[in-house]
């Protein structure tokens, strides 16, 4: 095995107390490092290069360019874990150790590392406070007289299995230096989810820096999630929100966990729309308590939009009310009423926050592409808006040719805008599902080159993951589709649509038996999704893969209910009727189909097979001759 021996600075993080956080809940603790791991460290990992040569369960081994970009890295993980665990218990608390060394290492053929410049980060981690950052003597000369933190000089010390004591210095995350320098090392201004403690109205000086750079949340390179706790510009940006904390109606103090948790995970969930820009939780926190008055905090922030709520607890239910309000006029766009029974506060938090993220998501996507209407030059992102407006009308041929009409133009105008790239990626997929041409796989082959594409410049966008699921999916590549859904709900557990397709997939592999579960749950993430009648369908279709044509009939028509212009379903449901002798209440539901889908042929459809497995090909066969006895053309 070849190696390469050179200097470089070293990065060891480690979980304090994992085991006995792994103790009381080892489920519960994967399941927020996984998230942390997705929309916090690896994202800043990225935007300050480093790289990740291994991860030891707990822990990890980080390798950067230099000294400054690993101490920024560390700087802005635990800054952002203050935030994070703020509300928590302390028993429940995810806090990091971390230690930086610049040395020597011998990398090998494979990349990973080894030598003393490893062995020393570790040890300095390993003495680190919880919460601190430890620097060798290298490492801190490199950044010396540019911290703007206090420093605690340690002294020699020795090591554990380090021949010779070496000068250690700590970083107090925090806790500001008595005198700032004139050149501090600072987190760099914030290109993922961002993690600075909340700054001083009358530094004009970074509100300049900040006004100056606000381009990047929207620009070309915006990671899929976003957060600044910096005051804003005045300008208000694309769907630019703040959520105020949840006020807790309970009268006992000691259920404003409950509220705050409400509150920082709303925040969390709507940072991973597309285009959105999410006020932190640290600024909107300053709020909390107080008398606010909507279009100041939209003057103030920069925002469009503010949500706001409240929270009640009774001895067995809890209810949650929340409102958004445009900030320019004041006037409230939205409300909804969540009312339940108590049970583990942490699933039922999970719950509400799902269901109110979900809708939140839809309405803002509307209310800017009202915007955009009235727009008298629409830029890249308010075509995205109307584009996603049209989307979310339902997946008929004139909605998704709309849609995709407004995500052509605002990649025109901008060929970087992740959101319109992945947005027209979506627009292929269902195109090419539809059975509506003939380009099915050039569509899919098109795709997944915008989906690869997104994913190089966003690596933990989950719509992207998604995206890729879809396309596997429809290119009899069921199980590496399940892994891509799987992945996206690891990195937005509110993606109700993957839990649907993964009942899908499920299907499409010949396990009919456990789609219903997926879309239950989806569901249940989701009970008012624009897409719940898809998921209803899928349900009915797993009933026809098993013989339960009655049951399926149901679900056909609970579909319907929900929407009526899906022209598939009414196929599928006029396959259904013929199997039991319907036939003319079955000719009747082809004519309505073709009505919406003039397109739709038996040839069509019989070429869209996504799979290659025995029961479902079995499935589609019957399916093609149940609509083909029902009066749909051949094609």
């Amino acid at each position: 095995m070849s190696e390469t021996r050179k200097i470089a600075a070293i990065l060891v993080a480690d979980v304090v107390g994992y085991s006995r956080l792994a103790g009381a809940d080892e489920d519960r603790i994967l399941a927020r490092l996984r998230a942390l791991r997705s929309d916090l460290i690896d994202p800043t990992i990225a935007v300050h290069h480093g790289r990740i040569v291994k991860r030891t369960g707990d822990g990890s081994i980080i390798e950067f360019r230099s000294v400054v970009d690993a101490v920024r890295c560390a700087i802005e993980v635990q800054n952002a874990m203050v935030e994070r665990n703020a509300g928590v218990p302390p028993e429940r608390r995810i806090e990091f150790r971390v230690g930086i060394h610049l040395g020597d290492v011998v990398e090998e053929s494979d990349g990973d590392l080894m030598g003393d410049g490893v062995n020393i980060a570790a040890r300095l981690e390993g003495i680190a406070a919880p919460g601190a950052i430890c620097l060798s003597e290298d490492a801190y000369r490199q950044v010396k007289g540019r911290l703007d933190l206090a420093v605690s000089d340690l002294g020699p010390t020795q090591l554990k299995n380090i021949a010779d004591p070496i000068r250690v210095y700590s970083l107090q995350v925090g806790v500001p230096a008595q005198a700032k320098p004139a050149t501090a090392v600072q987190p760099a201004p914030p290109k993922t989810r961002s993690s600075l403690a909340p700054l001083a109205a009358g530094i004009a000086a970074l509100l300049i820096l900040i006004a100056a750079s606000a381009w990047y949340f929207f620009g070309a390179n915006r990671p899929a999630t976003v957060a600044s706790n910096a005051a804003a510009p005045a300008e208000s940006r694309h769907l630019s929100i703040v959520v105020l904390p949840f006020a807790n109606l309970s009268g006992d103090p000691a259920q404003d966990y409950f509220a705050d948790g409400i509150t920082e995970n709303l925040t969390t969930d709507l940072s991973r729309l597309f285009g959105s820009f999410v006020i932190a939780r640290n600024t909107a926190f300053t709020f909390k308590g107080k008398s606010v008055d909507a279009k100041e905090i939209g003057k103030e922030l920069g925002v469009r939009y503010v949500l706001e709520g409240s929270v009640q607890r009774g001895q067995n239910r809890v209810r949650v009310n929340a409102q958004l309000i445009d900030a320019e006029s004041g006037g409230q766009l939205w409300a909804e009423r969540f009312e339940k029974p108590v049970a583990d506060l942490f699933d039922m938090q999970d719950e509400i926050v799902a269901s109110l993220g979900s809708q939140l998501g839809t309405e803002l996507a509307a209310n800017e592409a009202r915007r955009a209407e009235r727009a008298p030059n629409p830029d890249s992102m308010d075509l995205y808006f109307q584009g996603m407006a049209w989307f979310n009308k339902g997946w008929n041929p004139e909605n998704v040719a709309q849609a995709r009409a407004f995500f052509e133009r605002a990649l025109a105008l901008n060929p970087g805008n992740l959101d319109a790239l992945l947005a027209a990626a979506f627009g292929d997929v269902q195109v090419a599902t539809n059975y509506a041409t003939d380009d099915q796989a050039a569509l899919l082959a098109a795709a997944e080159a915008r989906v690869t594409k997104a994913l190089s410049q966003s690596p933990n966008n989950a719509w992207a993951h998604y995206l890729m699921g879809r396309v596997q999916l429809h290119t009899n590549r069921e199980a590496e589709a399940i892994a891509e859904f799987e992945r996206a709900l690891a990195l937005n557990p509110s993606l109700a649509a993957a839990h649907a397709q993964i009942g899908f997939a499920k299907l499409a592999n010949g396990q009919a038996e456990e789609t219903e579960s997926h879309e239950l749950e989806a569901l249940r993430v989701s009970p008012r999704d624009t897409d719940a009648y898809l998921w209803v369908g899928y349900m009915a279709l797993a009933k026809l893969s098993l013989g339960a044509d009655e049951e399926a009939i149901d679900r056909y028509h609970q579909s319907i209910e929900l929407n009526r212009n899906y022209p598939l379903t009414h196929f599928y449901l006029a396959a259904a009727l013929t199997e039991l002798g319907r036939l003319d209440e079955a000719r009747k539901e082809v004519q309505i189909g073709l009505s919406l889908n003039p397109n739709f042929t038996i040839r069509r459809y019989r070429a869209g097979t996504q799979s290659d497995n025995p029961d479902y090909v079995k499935l589609r066969g019957r399916a093609s001759e149940g609509m083909r006895k029902a009066g749909v053309p051949e094609g």
